[in-house]
């Protein structure tokens, strides 16, 4: 994903969101519901009903980008709808973008050597 690049402050909007919704209806939530400006330079993050969606919107200085990203297999690991918004690192944003569970990421062994 070509995005904000590191040190970017992330908000996860928890619960369900119509994945119907472009950059005007997305931006509307994150200032409604996460009470965030949307042109302030931080990450947004939606996730649709079935889990297998995410939509991320952020402003890159010119203007609004939008990246969507529908898993093959399995769901997005998501917090409930009770707790409104939830706040992430960019390394957690990146683990959430590849379907790790960027709550309990596995990080395993190192890879090995060849040679």
């Amino acid at each position: 994903m070509i995005g904000p690049g590191t040190g970017v402050r992330v908000y996860l909007a928890c619960g369900v969101t119509d994945m119907r919704k472009g950059i005007a209806g997305l931006s509307a939530l994150a200032q409604d519901q996460l009470r965030q400006k949307p042109a302030g330079g931080a990450v947004f993050v939606f996730r649709g009903r079935r889990g297998d969606r995410i939509k991320v919107l952020y402003w890159d200085g010119q203007g609004f980008c939008l990246y969507y990203k529908v898993l093959e297999r399995g769901r997005f690991p998501w917090p409930s709808a009770g707790d409104g918004a939830a706040r992430l690192t960019s390394a957690q944003l990146a683990m959430l973008w590849e379907g790790i569970d960027w709550r309990r990421p596995d990080w395993g062994a190192p890879p090995a050597r060849v040679g």
